[in-house]
C-alpha cells in the first residue's frame, strides 16, 4: 500500500509541475517569417496571434496570391517554433517520456 501512495504522490507532483510549466509556456512569444522578412507573424506558444507585419512591396492586387502564400508560410513557421518550445518545455519535466493524457 505504501508503494501505491508514493506513486500517486509522485504523479500528483508531476501533474502540478506540468500545469505550472504549461502556464509559463503560454506566455512565450514566437515570430514566424516568410519571404525574407516580408511577412512576420508574432504569436504565443499557445497559438494566439499577437501581430502581423506585411511589407508594402507585397500589398497590391497583382500580388494577392503571393501575399496569401507568405502569410500561410509565416503562420506555419511560427506554429513550428511554438510547438518546438512547448515540446522542449514538457520534455524537461518528463525526461522525454510521453505520458498519455498528461499534456
Amino acid at each position: 500500500m505504501n508503494n501505491m501512495q508514493q506513486i500517486l504522490a509522485r504523479a500528483q507532483k508531476l501533474q502540478a509541475k506540468v500545469s505550472e510549466t504549461q502556464k509559463q509556456l503560454e506566455k512565450e512569444i514566437v515570430t514566424g517569417t516568410s519571404g525574407s522578412g516580408m511577412v512576420n507573424i508574432t504569436m504565443t506558444v499557445k497559438g494566439n496571434v499577437q501581430s502581423i507585419s506585411i511589407d508594402k512591396k507585397v500589398i497590391s492586387p497583382e500580388e494577392k496570391e503571393l501575399l496569401e502564400d507568405l502569410i500561410i508560410a509565416a503562420l506555419n513557421d511560427a506554429k513550428t517554433q511554438a510547438d518546438r518550445i512547448y515540446e522542449d518545455g514538457m520534455k524537461d519535466i518528463t525526461g522525454g517520456v510521453q505520458i498519455p493524457g498528461l499534456f
